[in-house]
């Protein structure tokens, strides 16, 4: 028996991939959780427009979400979890954002 008790193996495993910590796919997980903390800092009111590099400052990284949804219009929104994001420019050419709250209707289209 290499392990004292069932605490003894969960410690020490946690501790040994805590060490390791760079595996692809607790990186990611960071990134999509930050990703969602962001968008829900901006989006309170469930619909809103943010300039891009206000989001990207921040740590945002728009190459990481967790699914899509294409609207009626054809424009395809991604999501991280259930907050969506959408780039454009405005008529200036500024680089935004619109942002919305996945809804239930979303879910049959």
């Amino acid at each position: 028996q290499k392990f004292c008790n069932p605490y003894c193996r969960s410690s020490y495993h946690y501790q040994k991939n805590k060490e390791e910590g760079n595996s692809l796919y607790i990186s990611i997980d960071k990134q999509l959780k930050r990703n969602r903390i962001l968008l829900k800092k901006y989006n309170q009111a469930g619909k809103a427009t943010l300039r891009k590099q206000k989001l990207l400052d921040e740590g945002f990284d728009p190459n990481y979400f967790t699914h899509y949804w294409k609207n009626t219009s054809g424009q395809v929104y991604l999501f991280c979890y259930e907050y969506g994001f959408l780039a454009f420019s405005d008529n200036k050419g500024v680089p935004k954002y619109n942002l919305i709250q996945w809804q239930a209707y979303m879910s049959s289209a």
